[in-house]
């Protein structure tokens, strides 16, 4: 029995995709492993005595130090525990905060209609600009005369406002179906009874991705904690993490505990919405 020339191209065909398949399986399995390397090294290392974290035998699987993560927690000189709830606190306060603040913005400058909204919108770019440096000292120095230092409204009022999320927003808002908002004011509502009813609940893939990427860099915040922060029981866990380190010693097993124990909020929130991360970043519609 002859094979005939279509049946022929379509065999070698079949054989291209399997060979592209196994290739870009390939890839993806290396790209991953790569990805993987660092939160192998924390765990390792974490569960590792220092002499096996520096020593020159390497071994693949550490020692098991269980031990180390109560010793991370009762480290008398890093309230380590306390340091994990003002960093929930602060970043779960922070990406409501800006949420709702960002989002009325934005909603604002693309829903409600006034002759100075593009001025404003350009205003609120233009803050993009202006380098973090420059507005540090100006705003330590307006939060500490109100009394704002070692608390919570010191690390989370500054923060609640973004340009850059307001932008996001505002792009998201003008690709909003209008008729929706129309069929609202029909019924009565007014602009907040619109934004709340109908387009808040439609729109919670988007506030779910924006909410994910302001917890992520609340929870990494280091500068400003570090500034307003001077009391030990006011730190947050990346300055808590940063104390191991000091100009005498370093501990190398309980940074990198340290480091294993901090990472996991931002894990279960990544793997929880992560699909939503770049679907509601597509959703922008970047457009004037």
């Amino acid at each position: 029995m002859t094979t005939t020339a279509p049946q022929l191209g379509k065999q070698r065909r079949k054989g291209r995709d399997v060979l592209g398949n196994a290739g870009l399986y390939a890839a993806v399995g290396i790209a991953a492993l790569l990805f993987l390397i660092p939160f192998y090294l924390i765990v390792r290392n974490a569960l590792s005595t220092d002499l096996e974290i520096t020593g020159e035998n390497w071994k693949v699987l550490p020692s098991f130090q269980w031990g180390n993560i109560s010793e991370l927690f009762h480290d008398p000189t890093v309230e380590f525990g306390r340091s994990m709830v003002n960093s929930l606190v602060v970043a779960v306060s922070t990406t409501l905060g800006t949420l709702l603040v960002c989002s009325l913005a934005g909603y604002g400058l693309a829903r409600i209609p006034y002759k100075h909204a593009n001025k404003v919108f350009y205003a609120v770019l233009a803050t993009l600009m202006v380098p973090t440096a420059v507005t540090f000292v100006p705003s330590f120095v307006l939060v500490s005369s109100l009394g704002w230092v070692d608390t919570y409204r010191g690390l989370i009022i500054p923060g609640l406002f973004s340009g850059f999320t307001c932008f996001l927003f505002r792009q998201y808002f003008l690709g909003f179906p209008k008729e929706l908002e129309e069929a609202a004011r029909v019924d009565g509502l007014g602009y907040w009874g619109a934004y709340w009813r109908i387009v808040v609940p439609n729109s919670l893939n988007f506030f779910a991705a924006i909410a994910t990427i302001t917890f992520i860099s609340a929870w990494n915040s280091f500068l400003w904690p570090l500034v307003m922060g001077q009391d030990p029981s006011s730190w947050t866990v990346q300055i808590a993490l940063s104390s191991f380190m000091t100009n005498q010693t370093v501990n190398f097993h309980l940074i990198f505990m340290a480091a294993a124990v901090s990472i996991l909020p931002l894990v279960f929130v990544f793997l929880f919405l992560q699909r939503w991360l770049v679907q509601g970043i597509a959703q922008t519609g970047i457009k004037g």
